[in-house]
């Protein structure tokens, strides 16, 4: 069955979040167009948080801005910050941790071809003048296009270089989707109380604008015009009984889930596992029956993905 915004348009949206319950994509045809050869990279520091979410939101919501934005967050101590760092930088940003606090960054990228230059830097220039902070933009640089999308990959290999650990490293990952009203609650006690001082790196924290996604797929997100992501990376040891074993990070991955249900933030987590279908339908909130019906239309027996269990193999959706 072939799928587009134009043909069977219903399935093309829904199988986007649709966690693999109405069919499998054998084959997507994704447009492209060329990419510019040098990128400028900025990264910058905070120590407060409201000037930290200001800066994001006030770029995201800017028509003339950055190809490239995202938030992290800093907990730990300097050798467990964020991997982008190098050891340069990583001593800049250590004369900011004196008292120990959390620290905010944002990583910043803009993409021009070497001819453009000029009319980049000026543009840089005249959005960074939009923002609270410039004094602790700890580096500018510019780097090809290709070591830039590939720079993830510098950390995976060093991680593949510990031999004795390829078998033994997992992903913990939590990644949920917090309203704007909420951030300020949620930053104050995940980042200043439960994951103060771990070694839980790298969290990714930034903003986007829900009015700009299609409101038709199965994804679910707060409603709210403005929604943060925040997605808890980390690597553990499966065997480690320490502070980086996969027991400790599910023990401080269920603190933070807890924490968010009894303070009503209203955070939706992206890819969850719930037990039962009343767990489902909670998550899918006013947005169930949509789910449902298109289950009942694309796999009504229901076939695919049972594991999850939010639909019983092999009895019919009703």
């Amino acid at each position: 069955m072939n799928c587009s915004e134009k043909e069977n348009a219903d399935l093309f949206y829904g199988v986007l979040g649709g966690l693999g319950q109405f069919g499998i994509i054998t084959k997507a045809r994704i447009s492209l167009e060329p990419a510019r050869k040098t990128v400028k990279w900025i990264k910058m520091l905070y120590s407060d948080f409201n000037t930290f979410s200001k800066d994001q939101e006030q770029l995201i919501s800017a028509e003339n801005t950055f190809d490239y934005i995202e938030g992290f967050v800093m907990t730990g101590p300097a050798n467990n910050w964020r991997f982008t760092f190098n050891t340069k930088e990583l001593l800049q940003a250590s004369k900011l941790t004196s008292k120990g606090k959390t620290l905010y960054g944002l990583e910043l990228a803009m993409y021009f071809n070497p001819e453009d230059a000029n009319v980049t830097n000026q543009k840089i220039k005249d959005i960074l003048s939009t923002l609270s902070n410039t004094s602790h933009t700890i580096s500018q640089s510019e780097v090809s296009y290709v070591d830039f999308i590939d720079r993830i990959h510098l950390s995976d290999i060093k991680l593949q270089d510990k031999a004795d650990l390829q078998n033994n490293v997992t992903h913990p990952w939590l990644t949920l989707l917090v309203p704007k009203s909420k951030i300020q609650n949620f930053a104050d006690e995940v980042f200043g109380h439960i994951l103060a001082n771990t070694t839980y790196a790298p969290i990714l924290l930034y903003p986007f604008n829900q009015s700009r996604w299609k409101d038709n797929t199965s994804m679910v997100t707060p409603e709210e015009d403005v929604i943060y992501l925040a997605a808890f990376l980390t690597s553990a040891i499966q065997s480690s009984p320490g502070p980086n074993g996969l027991e400790n990070f599910l023990t401080i991955n269920k603190r933070i889930l807890d924490f968010c249900e009894t303070a009503k933030i209203g955070a939706k987590q992206y890819l969850p596992y719930y037990e039962t279908q009343d767990e489902w339908r909670a998550h899918y909130g006013n947005r169930w029956n949509v789910f449902a019906q298109r289950k009942l239309s694309y796999d009504p027996l229901p076939i695919l993905t049972p594991e999850q269990r939010i639909f019983r193999k092999g009895k019919p959706v009703s």
